[in-house]
């Protein structure tokens, strides 16, 4: 992707909301690539451990609840207790958003992002030596704070030191590796599933990754708009933050840059943080259900609960149980397809970023949440009539992957990003964001108890259903803001 491509993601919704408008810290005419790359890639290993977990689980889930592969005396786990191990992380991120938004300030980005990794490696050892089950969901939950923790740190981090010409891509790029760790999750459960305790192996190995993470955050300096932002707020001396930020930003930009040059975005940086962190403080949690403010969170909390409960935690959690109750009746044949699921899940992710600025919002979101519900029938007529025909499952399970890629997956975080007026942004964001995990972490509970209760015919008709709502909601309320500023978004279409 070159450097035109500009897609404004969730983070940049979330820079502007903690430190305003206008450019990131190392902002400039000129940047040395080199400098751009270790501030980039450390907070997104972050976001790379967050989908490793999605697709690591999948597989964790039948070697954990297998006789043979469990390797314990207690793999006899219930449905409700299966639906802990896979939803225990993400219960553990609801946390996690909650901690960010309280703390988050007060830590720092850098501060932060080494907590998260923390949290991971501790998490990671906790699940993958797990004595007991009580041990394994205490683990889970750890891991899960962390995952709070770096989705919120890690767009900040690279929006607020990045140059603002690069910043769209970056931040594209970051929800990639997102996508490539989920597929580097199926590709450690596919190695291990046939491994007795495999599951240890599965859960464990984020650990070194994020020790990787860990040692890569602490070699970085803090962001200088957070350094900067500290003062504003009257938390730490002007001029001792200053001289900070500068030598934060003269680490970020390399011996090349000029004193002239740092000194004139450190003031330019100050300004607009005073303006935003003014205008920003007259928010309360309230405001969001209020006038525009109200409009804006029906279309972003509407887009982020809809993406959740039409099904999407239950595909990708559960995909390796789907594909052996479809007929790949080997724990190892039903993980190898998942490798496919997750590559083709990465490829559109591309086609996404790519396609989203050019089509608009509205198609895609049309022609994706289309394609979502007919892939869910699909899904329920394999399993009621066409049973004999395994591929029918393989194929709706890709075609809703695509579709959610094309929809759900990038454009609902960047609907959140723009439609929030930028006094209750921060606010509106955390609530999404909130919104997100805790229904992100119901349906994922939810679909194995349901699956036992109803039949997985009746489960995917039930989301096909929610989907056709979710289809209805997109065609009369999301509005196309494609080339649209802001200010636009919020004068044309929150106050009509």
């Amino acid at each position: 992707m070159g450097g035109d491509v500009q897609v404004r993601t969730h983070a940049q919704g979330a820079d502007e909301s903690a430190t305003g408008a206008g450019d990131g810290a190392a902002a400039g005419a000129d940047y040395s690539l080199a400098a751009v790359i270790l501030p980039f890639v450390f907070p997104a290993l972050g976001g790379l451990l967050f989908g490793y977990d999605i697709g690591a689980t999948s597989g964790a889930t039948i070697s954990v609840h297998s006789a043979e592969l469990s390797g314990t005396t207690w793999f006899n786990l219930s449905s409700l207790q299966l639906g802990l191990v896979a939803s225990g992380s993400l219960y553990g991120a609801l946390g996690g958003s909650i901690l960010a938004y309280r703390i988050a300030d007060f830590l720092g980005r850098r501060i932060e992002l080494m907590t998260a990794a923390a949290l991971y490696i501790s998490g990671a050892l906790t699940t993958g030596l797990a004595p007991n089950f009580v041990v394994l969901i205490i683990g889970r939950l750890l891991y899960g704070v962390g995952i709070g923790l770096a989705m919120h740190g890690a767009p900040l981090y690279i929006a607020e030191t990045c140059p603002s010409q690069i910043r769209g891509t970056l931040i594209s790029f970051k929800e990639l590796f997102i996508v490539g760790g989920i597929l580097f999750g199926y590709l450690v459960g596919s190695y291990e599933i046939d491994v007795v305790g495999g599951w240890r192996y599965m859960f464990g190995f984020s650990a070194p990754l994020a020790a990787i993470m860990a040692v890569g955050m602490w070699s970085l300096p803090p962001s200088p708009r957070w350094l900067l932002l500290r003062a504003v707020q009257g938390k730490g001396p002007m001029e001792d933050n200053k001289k900070k930020a500068m030598n934060a930003l003269r680490r970020l930009k390399g011996p090349s840059a000029s004193d002239k040059v740092l000194t004139d975005e450190i003031e330019n940086n100050l300004s607009s943080i005073k303006a935003a962190y003014a205008d920003q403080a007259e928010g309360s949690i309230f405001q969001v259900f209020e006038g525009a403010s109200l409009k804006a969170f029906t279309i972003g909390g509407g887009l982020v609960l809809f993406q959740q409960i039409t099904g999407q935690p239950s595909v990708l959690y559960y995909a390796t149980s789907i594909l052996q109750t479809a007929g790949f009746t080997t724990a190892s044949d039903a993980a190898k397809v998942s490798i496919l699921i997750g590559l083709f899940k990465f490829v559109m992710t591309g086609v996404a970023v790519l396609k989203v600025d050019n089509l608009g919002r509205r198609p895609l979101m049309i022609g994706g949440v289309s394609g979502i519900t007919v892939a869910l029938f699909l899904l329920a007529a394999y399993y009621k009539v066409l049973s004999g025909f395994p591929y029918v499952a393989v194929g709706a399970l890709l075609l809703y992957v695509g579709c959610y890629q094309l929809s759900f997956g990038p454009i609902s975080w960047l609907m959140v990003s723009e439609i929030f007026p930028l006094r209750t942004r921060g606010r509106g964001i955390s609530l999404a964001v909130l919104t997100n995990f805790g229904s992100n972490a119901l349906v994922t509970l939810a679909f194995s108890p349901l699956q036992g209760y109803l039949g997985p015919a009746n489960v995917f008709l039930l989301f096909a259903a929610i989907s056709l709502l979710a289809l209805l909601f997109v065609i009369l309320n999301v509005p196309e803001t494609k080339g649209l500023s802001l200010e636009e978004i919020e004068s044309k279409i929150l106050k009509k």
